[in-house]
């Protein structure tokens, strides 16, 4: 098997891999396009059933569908790069969705209703009107946390994960003498840049370090 294949497909789906079988609904994948494009990239792969099987597909078929997805069905539209790849005689679509310059971006889930996504763990996650705001804030100040140095409320809750297991948003403000605003848009752009993870399963969401 392509190494870089089998690679991706042992680590199973997660906030940068989606495994799927066939493309049947541009209005569906949009919501994962546009989720991978709003956080950090990703990568999908056509033609691989959710359990890791390669099912295979024709590619021309799902770049179709795939590219009305990204050009129709996302504003704005989500760029795309395609490959190939032969495995005993099945053919993967490894579709490559790169973080975006442009966010936040928007899925079309019907007529005159845009919504934006995020990629938290496995999952497209629909974003609230301040999530989209920081999104907006940070390119427009291309803010990118990995090349700037944080400022100290954004060490704090670092600093305090590394002694303790979890934190909650009223924990955080607490913390950091902060408004729930101000928080919560620390914690979102810290989430969405790889150093913390959310976890939502619970009646108080919380997060740790990623």
């Amino acid at each position: 098997m392509d190494e870089e294949l089998q690679r991706l497909i042992l680590r199973g789906e997660n906030d940068a891999v989606d495994f799927k079988q066939r493309i049947n609904q541009p209005e569906k994948i949009a919501r994962t396009l546009v989720s991978f494009a709003n956080t950090r990239g990703g990568v999908l792969l056509v033609g691989v059933k959710d359990n890791g099987t390669i099912s295979g597909v024709d590619p021309e078929e799902e770049k179709h569908t795939l590219q009305q997805a990204a050009d129709f069905y996302c504003d704005p539209p989500v760029q795309l790069l395609y490959e190939e790849i032969e495995e005993d005689k099945r053919t993967v679509l490894k579709v490559i969705i790169p973080e975006s310059s442009t966010k936040p971006h928007f899925a079309k889930v019907k007529e005159d209703d845009w919504r934006g996504y995020v990629r938290v763990k496995d999952t497209s996650v629909q974003t609230s009107k301040m999530v989209n705001k920081v999104l907006a804030q940070e390119e427009e100040e291309q803010n990118q946390l990995e090349r700037l140095p944080l400022d100290r409320h954004e060490h704090s809750v670092l600093d305090y994960l590394e002694k303790n297991p979890r934190i909650t948003l009223r924990q955080y403000m607490k913390l950091g003498n902060l408004s729930e605003r101000r928080a919560y848009r620390i914690l979102v752009k810290l989430v969405l840049h790889g150093y913390l993870r959310l976890h939502d399963k619970e009646k108080e969401y919380y997060y740790t370090l990623s």
